[in-house]
């Protein structure tokens, strides 16, 4: 009986720990399967964010660059800043890169120009203008950083402040008393005391640092004790920080030294530029982001790149904007239907492209049982890859070439644009059937002969 007892007992311990490990199997499951979950909403969040980023980019770019003057500008400066009653201020023009304005990759921008294609003719406000933030048609005043608020930007960038204000030494208009004192407090008399730190300027209306000893050359008291370089001047490196504060010329002089803030000074032999500040030799034509070193040579600034085209100085990304334009100096705005991943642009195939299959370009999938370069994959336009690397449609469309369509549509999309149906179905053949012919002779042949 007891022996019979104790194999009972055995018996349930071994099925409690059976369903208790049982149960735990089902839990970690449960776990990774909702750990997965949470995975695939991550990168459907992620992809869905790089989405919002890229529109908002794009938009942020058209805005900036186009060549209407009718839409509003992205960021609204700081600044009250009015269009005045006959006041009516020319318009300046400007010639921008044409490639600034592409947006597909397939679509080539010619520029309005009629000196050079590969520019396009902007209207912009001139210098000491900008654009009104709620009529981009107009051009207001620039202040620039100054005349913040309390008070009106005029012409030739004067900051009239309101009744009662005054412009203090950071060029901002700050209330006087009885309104108030910044930094200070005021009386009924209408006066005011400085807090600790601070003195009554020269006119006796507002409070402005005190610096314990004189500040040197180019420099302003900012701070109670503390002087700073006054406006266009900056300290230079470790080596040369005796000789104080020195102006500072933006873009940099070039041929030349900054005398001043935005003055330079060119070497015996070189001369400004017109409307411009650097200092260089007067042979070459444009050279835009450079320097004119002679008739022949032009040196981009850090950052840019020499482009024939043009004959300027244009943004460099390296190597990682084949899908995109680089708009800035290492920011690279991608095409319409390329995303950023990291520091390239990737095409997007909304439906995928299989387990066998490559995105190659937007909506349109690479099929190929060995991988290679981009050049080596059967196009497949809005459908997937099989496992024998070949093109396969959803049901009811059927495959024209390189692309996916319904079968009614066949007929149209081949005499709308023949010339690009006669492309296709030459790369088609090449990629299918040209390793079996020698087309153009034996060095074409043996160049496209990528997997040897």
């Amino acid at each position: 009986m007891s022996q019979l007892l104790r194999t009972l007992c055995i018996q349930s311990v071994l099925l409690v720990l059976f369903l208790c490990l049982l149960q735990a199997m089902e839990l970690q499951l449960h776990e990774q399967q909702l750990q997965q979950q949470q995975d695939e909403q991550a990168r459907l969040r992620e992809y869905q964010l790089r989405q919002q980023q890229q529109r908002e980019q794009q938009a942020q770019q058209r805005r900036h660059s186009s060549t209407t003057t009718s839409r509003k500008p992205f960021i609204i400066p700081n600044g009250l800043s009015l269009p005045r009653r006959g006041e009516h201020p020319d318009k300046c023009y400007r010639e921008v890169p044409a490639v600034f304005f592409q947006y597909d990759k397939e679509v080539k921008i010619v520029g309005n120009s009629t000196t050079n294609r590969h520019f396009n003719v902007i209207e912009v406000c001139c210098k000491g203008w900008r654009r009104y933030e709620y009529d981009w048609s107009r051009c207001v005043p620039d202040c620039d950083d100054r005349c913040q608020e309390n008070g009106f930007c005029l012409a030739g960038g004067i900051c009239q402040c309101f009744d009662d204000f005054v412009l203090n030494y950071r060029n901002n208009c700050v209330p006087t008393c009885p309104l108030g004192c910044p930094h200070g407090r005021c009386f009924l008399n209408g006066t005011c005391q400085c807090d600790k730190g601070y003195e009554l300027d020269g006119s006796r209306l507002f409070c402005q640092p005190q610096c314990n000893q004189t500040c040197g050359h180019n420099e302003v008291c900012m701070e109670p004790g503390k002087c700073t370089c006054a406006e266009g001047f900056v300290k230079g490196l470790r080596e040369s920080a005796a000789l104080g504060c020195q102006p500072i010329c933006i873009p940099d002089c070039g041929y030349g030294h900054c005398v001043a803030p935005n003055q330079c000074e060119c070497f015996p032999g070189y001369h400004k530029r017109i409307n411009g500040t650097s200092c260089e030799n007067g042979f070459y034509k444009r050279c835009e982001n450079g320097f004119r070193a002679n008739e022949t040579t032009c040196v981009c600034q850090n950052g840019f790149r020499y482009d024939n085209n043009t004959a300027s100085c244009l943004p460099d990304c390296g190597d990682n904007c084949e899908n995109g334009v680089c708009i800035s100096p290492g920011n690279c705005r991608c095409f319409n239907g390329y995303v950023r991943n990291r520091e390239k642009c990737e095409a997007v195939c909304d439906r995928g492209c299989g387990f066998y299959g490559k995105c190659i370009a937007p909506n349109v999938c690479g099929c190929a049982i060995v991988p290679g370069p981009e050049t080596s994959y059967q196009k497949c336009a809005m459908g997937m890859c099989s496992s024998l690397g070949r093109c396969r449609c959803l049901e009811g469309k059927m495959r024209f070439i390189d692309k996916c369509m319904s079968p009614d549509t066949v007929t149209t999309y081949a005499s709308v644009d023949p010339t690009r149906a006669n492309s296709s179905l030459i790369l088609e053949f090449e990629l299918l059937l040209g390793r079996h012919f020698i087309l153009g002779g034996a060095e074409r042949f043996h160049n496209s002969m990528w997997w040897l």
